[in-house]
């Protein structure tokens, strides 16, 4: 008989094999199990952030990354922000349609393209809504009274950009597609820069964009291809840099585009452009170059244009147009930056291109060729740039450039020097008929040299509160000279028999004196030439517009501000009519009324405001009705002293000691609060300014809006 013995060790071996196994398949199940969960839950956590981010709204940074990345000829590339700005004419007749068809050849090139308008105009409104979302106006930079633009306050709202790219374009500049390529080549350089390109004349374009604004098509509908575009171009192109139609992008870096300050310059009226390209390169902050020969761009020759400084009528004397805008364009050239006294030396600049299919920086003047070379960005460091001017092609580029150049033809000091004068040529008759409002009624001010920049900050409220209808009368040859630059409806008194002085011609003074003369005799004038007046120092700020107010007391009431300052009783005692701030009717009693004043101060030593009291009111005040009014017995003309917490005076519940004075204003309903019962211009600007009552940068003149980057104010 065989042992047992193996018999119950195999059995046992047995036993342990199979507890192996079956361990081993249970972990392993598991173990599967396991990763079909994890697999599992991944696939519904992907499905999750899915549709996430289908539904959520995106951040701005997140957003900011997308819009980086654009389709550009059916390729995803990596391109910069870019917004377009320009300022059209009114929407009108073939004007409106050659605008229209730039502004949309600008949309066609990419889809997030932003176009900023600015204007005041209501057709530009009009048109700028029938667009994509991607068109906006901008009617808060500075204007002339004539609704001509400023180029210093276009460029200050251009770089207050948040684009990476900032464009200023004439309205009818049609853009090519290499315009992007450009922009996106320039924008990889490594250092700031500025680049310029002067737009082509062509005598005819028989292109139109299609339904969508992408495609350019032929007269019999079909489709042009960009190359036949550029051929067309190349052949139809006249250079002409004297008219100023020129497009200048820069990148919104941490440089300025120059030293200094921008001078006010009218926009289109000539210089300002070359201006600011010849301060870029005298302050050497930016790389500047010339992309004329890389960005095809374009617009229909205008035989109606307003400047011309080749011809007689850049003088606006053949056509008897606006000649004062250029006028004061030249002096403003002359008088500040180097453009007069440094003119840079064009031929000697860099001029981007295309040859070959690559881009080529050149310097004609040297024969020198730079073709970049670069790994994510290009760089201007001279050890990377590589000196090429032997391939064949290459050299046939630079011929094709030197042939085409044209800046030398069109020297500045030809028509720098020409004498000009700075004069509206507008009599006192036709400004009224162009700046009343509807009810015939015009708000005047009356001011010297030495007040312009109150003056200004006036101004700047009046726009900022769509008040238009105002005029400026200048004691002098400086103030006027220097509103007709500010774009101001301003005429000149010619009959002051005494020169204003700077900081001395303050209340008391023999000048104060002389001066506030001659606001009654200025209001006399215009009241008999049918139109109402408000007459408003420059020291008031406004806080809304009270002319409807006014208005309401009818015709044979003056209405004036108070100048009592005790917080009870009567607020038409003696000499307490501020001639400062009143209203006149045009009418039979108030001509009559205000005669007897501007004589009566004619025949004072003293200032006109007491003329006023003691004319209309009396002498003592015995023409007093009441508390409030008094009433002329010769003319019947009723005097209204208006409400001292609607129209404070300088003195009045110390309000101009508030820490918040337009706060405590506003609580009382306030429409102006008066800066006097204080002597001096500077005394009145250091309250003033500081209170933030204030809407001038006298330091760039330009009004103070609310896109300023930071707010600097000078006096």
């Amino acid at each position: 008989m065989k042992s047992p013995t193996p018999l119950i060790c195999s059995q046992t071996a047995m036993n342990s094999f199979q507890s192996t196994v079956f361990s081993y398949l249970y972990n392993k199940k598991a173990k599967q199990l396991v990763l079909w969960l994890i697999w599992l839950w991944g696939f519904i956590l992907i499905g999750v952030s899915f549709y996430a981010t289908q539904h959520m709204p995106l951040t701005s940074s997140l957003k900011s990354q997308i819009k980086k990345s654009m389709l550009l000829n059916g390729e995803l590339v990596d391109g910069p922000t870019i917004t377009i700005f320009t300022a059209p004419k009114p929407f009108v007749g073939t004007t409106g349609e050659r605008q229209a068809l730039a502004i949309q050849s600008w949309l066609g090139l990419l889809p997030d393209i932003s176009v900023v308008l600015f204007s005041q105009d209501p057709s530009v409104f009009s048109f700028a809504e029938l667009l994509s979302h991607r068109v906006s106006v901008e009617p808060n930079i500075d204007f002339t009274f004539l609704g001509t633009p400023f180029f210093h306050s276009m460029v200050a709202r251009s770089k207050a950009s948040s684009s990476d790219v900032s464009v200023v374009i004439d309205p009818n500049t049609i853009l090519l597609s290499d315009f992007i390529k450009t922009i996106r080549h320039a924008h990889r350089l490594d250092h700031d820069w500025l680049l310029f390109s002067s737009s082509k004349s062509v005598s005819h374009f028989p292109f139109h964009l299609d339904a969508d604004g992408k495609h350019w098509l032929q007269d019999d509908g079909n489709r042009v291809k960009t190359q036949k575009l550029q051929d067309f171009l190349s052949q139809e192109r006249k250079w002409n840099l004297c008219e100023g139609k020129m497009l200048i992008a820069w990148n919104n870096g941490d440089l300025p585009l120059h030293k200094g300050v921008l001078p006010p310059f009218l926009y289109g009226k000539g210089l300002h452009n070359r201006w600011l390209i010849n301060e870029a390169l005298f302050s050497d902050f930016r790389f500047v170059f010339d992309a004329s020969w890389a960005i095809s761009n374009l617009y229909l020759n205008d035989f109606d244009q307003d400047f011309n400084c080749t011809s007689e009528d850049f003088l606006g004397l053949a056509t008897r147009k606006r000649f004062w805008e250029a006028a004061g364009n030249s002096n403003l050239a002359m008088l500040y930056g180097s453009l007069y006294f440094h003119e840079q030396n064009f031929s000697n600049i860099f001029r981007l291109f295309q040859c070959g299919g690559h881009y080529l920086f050149i310097n004609s003047a040297q024969m020198v060729v730079y073709p970049l070379r670069y790994k994510g960005s290009l760089s201007l460091r001279k050890e990377v740039m590589f000196k090429s001017t032997r391939e064949k092609n290459t050299l046939e580029c630079i011929d094709t450039i030197r042939s085409t150049e044209g800046v030398k033809d069109c020297p500045v000091k030809d028509y720098l020097n020409v004498s000009m004068p700075i004069s509206l040529s507008l009599s006192l008759d036709l400004l009224l008929s162009l700046r009343a409002d509807s009810n015939k009624t015009v708000v005047l001010a009356v001011v010297g040299y030495s007040y312009k920049d109150m003056l200004m900050s006036w101004v700047c409220r009046l726009h900022h509160l769509q008040i238009s209808n105002f005029l400026v009368c200048a004691l002098d040859d400086d103030i006027y000279d220097f509103s007709v630059l500010q774009g101001l409806p301003v005429f000149k008194f010619a009959n002051l028999e005494i020169e204003i002085s700077f900081d001395n011609c303050h209340f008391g003074t023999e000048c104060f004196q002389k001066v506030t003369k001659v606001k009654s005799r200025m209001v006399l004038q215009i009241l008999k030439l049918g139109y109402n007046v408000l007459m408003s120092d420059v020291d008031i700020y406004w806080f809304k517009n009270p002319l409807p107010f006014l208005s309401s007391f009818g015709p044979a009431v003056l209405v004036a501000q108070s100048d009592e300052y005790k917080l009870t009783g009567p607020i038409n005692l003696p000499r307490r009519l501020n001639s400062g701030f009143y209203y006149a009717h045009s009418d039979a009693m108030t001509i009559a009324a205000l005669k007897k004043v501007v004589k009566h101060a004619a025949n004072s030593n003293l200032s006109e405001q007491p003329s006023f009291y003691d004319t209309l009111c009396g002498e003592g005040g015995y023409n007093r009705i009441d508390d409030r009014r008094c009433l002329e017995p010769q003319t019947n003309l009723t005097v209204q002293f208006l409400d001292r917490d609607l129209f404070p005076n300088g003195a009045y519940k110390d309000l101009w000691q508030e820490r918040n004075v337009e706060e405590a204003c506003l609580m009382k309903g306030c429409f102006i609060i008066h800066n006097n019962w204080i002597s001096g211009r500077r005394k009145k600007l250091e309250r003033q300014v500081p209170s933030g009552l204030w809407e001038y940068d006298m330091s760039t003149r330009m009004c103070l809006q609310t896109w300023h980057k930071t707010k600097y104010v000078y006096f």
